[in-house]
């Protein structure tokens, strides 16, 4: 039994870290998983170029759904990006819901469940083998529904949905920061901003919502401002997650002087668009 499926990576406008409520937004660029179920009761896992990173959350995902939709059977799962891992930039997010509607895929059982469900599952995982703080519920909603979404992630609850039609300017730094390793304390001290952020995107004021959580955060996980300054022209800007990547939405119009800017700098720039389908499985 084989199934496949293509989860979009995300963009952030409001970290959870603060307060527990997020939001974030899909974008056109993906993480595959193809998953091989046997009857093996082991489950191994691959990530494509990355032959020593930690493959516990796309094997934690695999047999979470096994044993809820099919007979706990083991197999393989195998993963490929095109999106930076520990950019800030959701990969993590976007594996997981690849790897658990491949698996469904390959069970026949995607209309088993519903997608916000289905994207629990991979919340879950990421939970018991601790690669997020927040559960990240804000991330995993984006990318499995596509669109923009806001969510309390301490009760993986679905606040708001939303498909705004952004372009999109990612800038990537060569540096990589993990957001299991950011310090919490130091983003709970700016709740109350993070509680002005989450007022915003819930009255769709989701660009005002972004800059002011970029601003925020930058100071709180020590990123510079600069790239956001560059981009204030733009409907919103901001550090996306925990770093080191920064977004931009707006118009081509709007962002091309940005990609100018950012283009000096050292790393990776690319235009890409918001992405309102959510995971696939018809790939």
């Amino acid at each position: 039994m084989e199934g496949q499926a293509a989860a979009p990576a995300a963009g952030t406008v409001l970290n959870a870290l603060a307060t527990g409520t997020g939001s974030a937004f899909a974008i056109d660029e993906y993480t595959t998983a193809t998953v091989e179920l046997t009857d093996e009761d082991d489950v191994t896992g691959e990530i494509d170029g990355a032959e020593d990173a930690d493959t516990r959350l796309i094997e934690r995902c695999v047999e979470l759904v096994t044993d809820r939709f099919g007979n706990g059977q083991g197999g393989h799962v195998e993963t490929e990006s095109e999106v930076p891992m520990a950019s800030g930039l959701k990969s993590s997010s976007a594996a997981a819901n690849a790897t658990v509607m491949a698996t469904l895929d390959a069970l026949g059982a995607t209309d088993r469940i519903d997608r916000e469900d289905a994207a629990r599952i991979g919340v879950s995982a990421a939970r018991d083998v601790g690669v997020t703080v927040t559960g990240a519920f804000d991330d995993a909603s984006a990318s499995m529904l596509g669109g923009l979404t806001v969510t309390n992630n301490d009760e993986d609850e679905l606040l708001a949905r939303d498909t705004p039609d952004w372009d999109v300017l990612v800038w990537t730094p060569p540096e990589r920061a993990f957001s299991a390793d950011a310090d919490v304390e130091r983003c709970r001290q700016i709740a109350p901003i993070a509680e002005v952020v989450a007022g915003l995107a819930l009255d769709e004021r989701y660009g005002q919502a972004m800059t002011i959580n970029g601003l925020a955060f930058c100071a709180a996980l020590g990123f510079p401002t600069d790239p956001m300054m560059e981009a204030m022209r733009t409907e919103g800007v901001s550090l996306s997650g925990t770093g080191p990547s920064f977004v931009a939405v707006g118009t081509t119009d709007q962002l091309e002087p940005v990609r100018e800017r950012w283009n000096d700098r050292e790393g990776t720039v690319w235009l890409t668009h918001t992405q309102t389908e959510g995971t696939l499985t018809d790939v």
